[in-house]
């Protein structure tokens, strides 16, 4: 592992012993003993994969998941004062200092289809920067999110870390450039996870920001999951993440600024209007 988060990686394998890889769920975890295997390459099925966890029974997402979320009422011409969609108590969990917010939002409360949406905030205004198809997971929303049920957690998180298999796009986070972002396996529909987590942006969610999106320190414990991203879009329903197009996740990486402090508004459009 290299980058800003070498040192504190490499002291939490010397204190257990074993390299550990963290994403949503059990089978996202590939824990190698150092002494066995130094330079091992650790495979990872990402978000959208089916792993050891039972699933809840669910009804065929195929034709919904492969269509663009709807759009909400913003413009990328103008500058509303408040973030479009949102009600009072999201907006309040939105921090004083945020100068940049990924609205992400759903199609429904059980739906994995999104569209995240860059904002700005200027003088006049949060102004709407860029605008993408995503994919949340597979049954949609949830506003108490738990390990393996199979939903993306609502709220307001920073966004302060970012890693991926392949080298730094040119983001001003810090960048974890890994093998151990290497993912395998099928989604949800089939498709291929292959390449998933080239480009990975940490949500703050149950995890200390200010380390690799690797580290598995979970504060609100692990039965409260851990390892939601952004991350590279695979065709079909994520496991709690949120992903991009290939080329977005590049866009946002390149937007993103530590400085401005930026957040993820996350949920279906009834929750964040709350």
């Amino acid at each position: 592992m290299t980058g800003a988060y070498a040192g504190r990686v490499d002291a939490a394998v010397e204190r257990d012993g074993f390299l550990t890889c963290v994403g949503e769920g059990r089978h996202m975890i590939r824990r190698t003993r150092r002494f066995l295997l130094p330079a091992a390459v650790l495979l990872l099925t990402a978000c959208g994969a089916q792993g050891t966890d039972t699933a809840p029974a669910h009804e065929p997402v195929a034709s919904e998941a492969k269509a663009p979320g709807p759009a909400p009422e913003h413009s990328l011409g103008t500058a509303p004062r408040q973030l479009p969609g949102l009600g009072p108590v999201t907006r309040a969990q939105v921090p004083a200092d945020a100068g940049q917010a990924v609205v992400v939002t759903g199609r429904g409360r059980n739906s994995p289809v999104s569209e995240a949406v860059l904002y700005e905030r200027t003088v006049a205004g949060w102004q709407a920067r860029r605008s993408w198809p995503a994919h949340n997971a597979l049954h949609g929303w949830t506003g108490h999110h738990r390990l393996g049920d199979l939903r993306s957690p609502v709220g307001v998180y920073t966004l302060t870390d970012a890693g991926g298999l392949l080298p730094d796009p040119g983001t001003r986070l810090p960048y974890d450039h890994s093998t151990a972002f290497t993912a395998a396996g099928s989604g949800f529909e089939g498709e291929p996870l292959a390449g998933s987590f080239d480009y990975v942006i940490a949500i703050d969610y149950n995890r200390e920001p200010g380390t690799s999106p690797l580290d598995w320190a979970r504060p609100l414990g692990p039965e409260r999951g851990g390892g939601v991203w952004f991350h590279v879009d695979h065709g079909g329903p994520t496991q709690a993440c949120v992903s991009l197009g290939r080329a977005h996740m590049k866009e946002l990486l390149r937007a993103l600024d530590p400085d401005r402090h930026p957040v993820v508004v996350m949920g279906d459009a009834a929750a964040l209007a709350r």
